[in-house]
């Protein structure tokens, strides 16, 4: 799974199945032993869970990046490599 973001311990990750159908666009966040899966549109945390201040800054990062996201997920789902995306600094 493709990594597309690093920040302050979290990993933002991708799925791709290549000619599959996937669930909606959405990407997965990844602190210490915790894993949440956000949808992109809106950004909405659908399962899993991260501490309420990893969630947050997740939520903040996706808000800011939402349309480099869907690119990403545009992307991944047609086969083609994601572009990186801005960490928050």
């Amino acid at each position: 799974m493709p990594e597309l973001s690093r920040f302050f311990g979290i990993i933002i990750r991708m799925y791709a199945e290549v000619n599959a159908p996937h669930h909606e666009p959405h990407f997965h966040a990844y602190y210490q032993d915790e894993v949440a899966i956000y949808t992109l549109t809106p950004i909405d945390l659908i399962a899993g869970s991260l501490p309420r201040r990893q969630h947050r800054l997740v939520e903040a990062w996706a808000e800011l990046h939402q349309a480099e996201l869907m690119t990403d997920w545009n992307l991944l789902q047609t086969g083609r490599k994601p572009a990186p995306i801005e960490p928050l600094r």
